[in-house]
């Protein structure tokens, strides 16, 4: 396994993948990744669901505008936030909490030597309503983001996003 930077300098977003499906301790490490992550008042306002059915990730990936590459990944997550099981019930809470929850998953997706992609879900009301369609989703449940993973088909090239001019000292 890669170190901690390398993993953050290496990671990039992968929208092509061969069809080598994950293996159960690859999706074990992944989901032990993200639900790693910090969340307000430990509140865990997080369901993951794994999509590994063909049909599925084909039904999602004609469903969802920005997620056409799900028709070649052998996997997905779709992370949905859970306002009910935030702290105060804060749907802004269950949003960023469960944005951070993704975050580790993508930087664990890269670390085991696999791809994905980040394609979101929420805010887009329509997105949201294939996901729920599709995949079950209760109505107090927010799908918040949709994740192809797999291994890549060709080497993603990471971009260099760090902005020196974007970082304040002391105040703005």
């Amino acid at each position: 396994m890669k170190g901690f930077f390398d993993t953050v300098f290496h990671r990039a977003s992968v929208r092509s993948f061969t069809s080598v499906p994950l293996t159960a301790a690859e999706v074990d490490s992944l989901m032990r990744a993200a639900m790693a992550a910090p969340s307000a008042v430990n509140k865990q306002p997080w369901d993951f669901i794994l999509v590994d059915d063909r049909a599925t990730l084909d039904a999602l990936a004609a469903a969802l505008p920005y997620a056409k590459m799900a028709a070649e990944a052998p996997f997905a997550v779709v992370a949905c936030a859970v306002p009910s099981r935030a702290f105060e019930r804060s749907l802004e809470l269950a949003v960023i909490d469960t944005s951070l929850a993704c975050e580790n998953l993508l930087l664990a997706v890269d670390a085991l030597g696999l791809g994905a992609v980040w394609t979101a879900l929420y805010p887009e009301a329509g997105r949201q309503s294939e996901a729920r369609r599709i995949l079950g989703i209760p109505a107090d449940v927010l799908p918040l983001a949709f994740i192809p993973i797999g291994k890549p088909r060709t080497e993603a090239v990471p971009k260099d996003k760090y902005r020196p001019e974007l970082i304040h000292r002391g105040r703005w």
